[in-house]
């Protein structure tokens, strides 16, 4: 039987950890793997990390916590593994991420074909068999493209880090006297992160609600509506 040359040459091929693609081919042969659930291209470079038990739980935890944020929040928007776009040779996949939607002064926008581009502003990794990519080239695309706010949860190091981009530079976002580490750009989102890593989901419940009760959440919320065009 003649071989189909036509067949031969219009494969696609396999997504493999460290190969070095453009965006365009990446996402060609994303397109052609719908069995893969995390793949990302990091300057160029192909990531495929293992998702075990020891990253699905704070991943868990983390998402329940945002979740309770945007629901009180009106005019921001989160996000479990979503792809991002930010140029030719970065697409990331953050675990997780918080936006404000674009009708409500965002930067993050989605495409016609439904995927994010731009830098959401705040990210979260759960970073387990991923430490040097989430701490080193992960941190600084993110850096590079105006992430605001960037969470890392060591699971290994049982550390939980929160970094806030200032004048180019991302610099960690310290708790306060109290142990509450509170959001520069979500006002009212406040972790406890000594208890979130220790598992002490009581009162990380807690710290949130103080946070979603607090007077700047509520001013912030009436500033999300204002930028909307709706009145007070």
């Amino acid at each position: 039987m003649a071989t189909d040359v036509t067949a031969l040459s219009t494969e696609v091929p396999p997504l493999r950890d460290g190969d070095r693609l453009t965006r365009t081919e990446f996402e060609r042969r994303w397109d052609a793997m719908p069995e893969v659930k995390k793949a990302e291209l990091v300057d160029g470079v192909v990531y495929m990390p293992a998702l075990s038990r020891d990253h699905g739980v704070p991943h868990f935890g983390l998402i329940g916590w945002l979740w309770m944020y945007q629901t009180l929040t009106p005019g921001t928007e989160g996000a479990d593994n979503a792809s991002v776009r930010f140029d030719d040779d970065n697409m990331v996949q953050p675990d997780a991420l918080l936006r404000v939607l674009e009708s409500h002064g965002g930067r993050c926008r989605v495409t016609r074909d439904r995927y994010l581009e731009g830098g959401p502003e705040l990210v979260v990794e759960i970073a387990n068999t991923t430490a040097d990519e989430d701490i080193g080239a992960k941190r600084d695309v993110y850096r590079r493209f105006g992430v605001q706010e960037y969470i890392v949860w060591r699971v290994a190091d049982r550390a939980l880090d929160w970094f806030v981009l200032r004048n180019g530079y991302y610099w960690p976002l310290a708790p306060s006297a109290d142990g509450i580490i509170r959001s520069e750009v979500f006002p009212g989102l406040w972790l406890d992160s000594v208890a979130t890593v220790a598992g002490d989901a009581a009162r990380v419940l807690t710290v949130a609600q103080l946070g979603h009760g607090s007077p700047e959440h509520a001013a912030f919320v009436t500033e999300l509506r204002r930028r909307a065009g709706y009145s007070a």
